[in-house]
């Protein structure tokens, strides 16, 4: 097997109020697993993929043989977008950035209310199912971009620092069509540490 799902690093009810015990129990243990198991079972017919990291897999995407492309790019993209999500989250979350990052999302943005806007805009308007991404590109830059899906900023070789998903299974059960406002409770998640960690 080539991927495995990390265990969550927090207990399902640790988020809450913001996101529900029930849904990040779905969220991890089932939707989670199920990008695994579909990207595991596209590698079995391909073994030479499964030496790769997730991330180099999808960097090359393009050249991944035709048959699995589609399945890896939704499922091992999968994967990797929700890797990263589960670690960027935490209890007593919230605030905003400081050191490196924060020097950066000043001089790129101005103020840190000032990305949760464009962020917020970037989730709240991806049509249909999707991510919202703080990015840096191959020059260090940060932006911020929307993908479909379960695209992976790595197939446009970005470094994700920190996303918010808004699949419809991320906050249904609590929020149902409210997703600007689960957008909004979702910040008080961040886990500042693990988001900086990401940018240096």
């Amino acid at each position: 097997m080539a991927y495995e799902v990390p265990p969550l690093p927090y207990a399902f009810d640790a988020l809450e109020p913001h996101i529900d015990a029930k849904t990040m129990e779905i969220h991890h243990d089932k939707h989670h697993t199920a990008y695994v198991n579909n990207a595991n079972g596209a590698l079995e017919k391909h073994p030479e993929l499964a030496k790769k990291s997730v991330e180099d897999l999808l960097r090359g995407i393009n050249t991944v043989p035709e048959d699995v492309r589609t399945v890896l790019r939704n499922n091992a993209g999968g994967h990797s977008n929700h890797s990263i999500f589960w670690t960027i989250m935490g209890p007593n979350g919230g605030g905003g950035p400081s050191g490196t990052l924060g020097d950066a999302i000043s001089s790129t943005f101005g103020t840190w209310d000032s990305l949760k806007e464009q962020l917020q805009k970037a989730a709240v308007g991806q049509f249909g199912s999707g991510w919202a991404w703080l990015l840096k590109d191959t020059g260090g830059k940060l932006l911020i971009k929307s993908y479909p899906n379960q695209d992976s900023p790595y197939m446009e070789n970005m470094t994700p620092i920190l996303g918010v998903d808004v699949w419809e299974h991320a906050y249904y059960l609590k929020y149902q069509n409210r997703r600007a406002d689960y957008v909004t409770a979702w910040f008080n998640t961040l886990n500042w540490k693990a988001v900086e960690a990401r940018y240096t």
